[in-house]
């Protein structure tokens, strides 16, 4: 029966952890200390029927210790709750180090434990069993393993020792082993749900990283190539159409300013690219690099807007850098996007690292990016489930 209640005592002291762990309870000392308080007389009911019967057998000098012995074991369960409580909410990852003053807790339970056995004889030497959950709770993994190992080698061999000791089952002796490796699986997974969250937020900060060199790239490499390509434009118009040159460099004002309010709002995660706006944008930037154009009158409903407008963006600003084309088709539908040109075709375009952050934008779309030659150019084309 008493160790049942032993048992039993552990299993609450487990539940109680676990609730003040989960903030069920303010974990301050005042808490921890009633919660020790609990737990040391569910641990330590079994020995309350022992040290009354003392007493109705008038041994007043072994009752009198006995009792003074339970007293002094409660308070220190109690003391070491409140002397070592935890701080709740710091990383599983960061191992607790070692109080020094635990060891002497734990030398006066095993004092009390064995001034119990030698008092009430075989029932009290459950007592141990405490003394090796009190190191599990309070203590690191490495050194709380050893006290519960030598807690159970000291079960095993009390009763060998001293047979008038023995008479409590042998497989009582392995509970403190069993908690500290039950404890050790709790903890282990705590400590890789801790390594899955902080791996969730570096992979997190490393996507809005990437979102933001792909947007930044995208913004300021069509931009740039725009500018660059009026710039030309307009120097050559000095002498030639000074009206029309000075309509270019405005064109070449008004796209950095776009660019840089692109930027700003790149790295506020603001941006907004639209079809619509792209294909705006493209037939601006194709007429100033004399390429003629094929686009669209009617920009159709698609809810793939922005993804086909990056994709315009990408695939117009690489046939003005590399194609040398004279002409280039855009063809919009609802679930695909192709741009055609007739220049000098793949080269090197397919290595750059505009195209690479193209494709992640569209797989992460669940679509596929494909590149192909068609009649001497190059083929884009992004297609998404419908």
């Amino acid at each position: 029966m008493g160790v049942k209640s032993a048992l039993r005592g552990a299993a609450t002291s487990d539940f109680l952890d676990r609730v003040v762990q989960d903030g069920g309870i303010s974990a301050t000392g005042k808490w921890r200390g009633w919660f020790g308080g609990l737990m040391s007389v569910a641990w330590l009911s079994f020995m309350i029927g022992p040290v009354i019967r003392s007493w109705q057998r008038a041994d007043q000098p072994t009752a009198s210790l006995a009792t003074a012995a339970l007293l002094a074991y409660a308070v220190l369960i109690v003391g070491s709750f409140i002397a070592f409580r935890r701080t709740f909410g710091t990383s599983p990852l960061v191992e607790r180090p070692v109080d020094w003053r635990i060891w002497a807790v734990l030398a006066g339970m095993t004092a009390c434990s064995a001034g119990l056995m030698a008092l009430l004889g075989a029932i009290a030497l459950a007592t141990l069993i405490f003394v090796g959950v009190i190191a599990i709770f309070h203590m690191p993994s490495r050194e709380s393993g050893y006290v519960a190992l030598t807690v159970t080698i000291a079960m095993l061999l009390v009763p060998v020792a001293l047979p008038s000791l023995s008479g409590v089952p042998f497989y009582v002796s392995f509970v403190p082993t069993v908690i500290w490796v039950a404890r050790q699986l709790g903890l282990r997974g705590e400590r890789l749900a801790e390594l899955a969250r902080r791996q969730q937020a570096e992979l997190a900060i490393v996507e809005e990283r990437n979102r933001v060199a792909r947007d930044v790239h995208d913004i300021l490499g069509h931009s740039l190539t725009v500018i660059t390509v009026k710039t030309e434009l307009a120097q050559r118009l000095i002498d030639v159409d000074l009206t029309r040159a000075k309509a270019e460099m405005a064109d070449v004002e008004r796209l950095a300013r776009e660019a840089l309010a692109g930027v700003r709002d790149t790295v506020g995660g603001l941006r907004e690219v639209s079809l619509r706006g792209e294909l705006a944008n493209a037939r601006t930037a194709l007429a100033a690099a004399d390429i003629d154009a094929t686009l669209l009158d009617a920009v159709p409903d698609t809810p793939h807007s922005e993804l086909f407008g990056w994709v315009l963006r990408e695939a117009v600003t690489n046939v003005i850098r590399h194609s040398a084309a004279r002409h280039c088709t855009v063809t919009v539908t609802d679930s695909s996007i192709e741009v055609v040109d007739d220049g000098r075709g793949l080269g090197t375009v397919d290595s750059g690292s505009g195209l690479a952050g193209l494709r992640e934008r569209v797989r992460a779309a669940g679509g596929t990016l494909t590149l192909s030659s068609s009649e001497g150019g190059v083929r884009v084309r992004a297609t998404v489930p419908e």
